[in-house]
């Protein structure tokens, strides 16, 4: 059986060769049971994605904990906010797709133009926040609320203004399964716009 730590470095690399996050940032983590997993800081920009299940973090869902670790991903109070308030939620993804992007440079939504995309409804937009801050991690857990039974059934996202896309998910594999559904969705939206 494939471990946490191993499964988050296989999907860093998966989202990165597949074009769903960039070497800019982005992270993922994962919790079983009262332990959190997550990518470290610079998993873009320094690791190309190219991680190791040693390089992938982990320790008790407690902020005071993570703020004391150097290497803590910054969007990592997002995750631990989501964690603490979403139950359902056993997995986050934050990435920057490279076809949802423009929707958030935009800050318009994403609405479902796929069957495969209905289950999630449209990807709402956020109030922007500074990057990094409690204040931002706060706007994405109000964005998920009422979403709770999409993260139980397999995903509910989000988009932040100028920066990209979260995901809270009842495991890994949905998690990166939906962002990858967002992405063609904002991808037929965008084609769709040439045939008009």
């Amino acid at each position: 059986m494939v471990s946490l730590p191993e499964l988050i470095a296989q999907m860093g690399r998966r989202l990165f060769e597949r074009r769903l996050t960039d070497m800019s940032g982005g992270n993922i983590s994962a919790r079983e049971g009262n332990t959190l997993y997550i990518t470290p800081k610079f998993s873009g920009s320094r690791h190309h994605w190219q991680l190791s299940p040693e390089d992938i973090l982990s320790g008790p869902l407690d902020p005071t904990y993570w703020q004391q670790q150097p290497l803590f991903s910054r969007e990592g109070k997002a995750h631990l906010a989501i964690y603490e308030t979403f139950p359902e939620a056993q997995a986050v993804i934050h990435a920057h797709p490279f076809h949802v992007l423009p929707f958030c440079m935009m800050s318009r939504p994403i609405p479902p133009v796929l069957e495969n995309t209905q289950k999630f409804g449209i990807i709402e937009v956020v109030p922007p926040a500074p990057a990094h801050s409690q204040e931002l991690a706060n706007n994405i857990v109000a964005g998920l609320r009422g979403k709770e039974e999409r993260i139980r059934q397999q995903a509910a996202a989000v988009l932040i203004p100028y920066h990209g896309i979260i995901v809270a998910a009842k495991d890994l594999w949905a998690a990166i399964d939906a962002v990858e559904r967002i992405d063609w969705n904002a991808w037929c939206i965008l084609a769709g716009k040439w045939l008009d």
